[in-house]
């Protein structure tokens, strides 16, 4: 039997693992972001808040690009280094 065909097939499988995780919490990471900015009194549409509140938006809105975008490379490098190192 070809044992490298099935650990293709089973990276394939945890890459598309990793990949549907990283779908399932992203409104639960979205639901905890609006939660922190609406405790932290954050108006992140007003043009008069200072810079660093700025930033602090910013950052907060690229955190959950960052935590599914991280996951899906996560994912993607599971499944390119089985391949290509396998």
């Amino acid at each position: 039997m070809n044992k490298h065909g099935q650990v293709i097939a089973y990276t394939m499988m945890l890459g598309t693992c990793i990949i549907i995780l990283a779908l399932a919490l992203a409104p639960v990471l979205k639901e905890r972001i609006d939660e922190t900015r609406n405790a932290s009194n954050l108006n992140c549409s007003s043009a008069t808040i200072s810079d660093y509140d700025s930033a602090t938006c910013i950052v907060t809105d690229f955190s959950l690009f960052y935590f599914v975008g991280g996951l899906i490379f996560i994912a993607g490098a599971v499944i390119t280094a089985r391949i290509l190192f396998g």
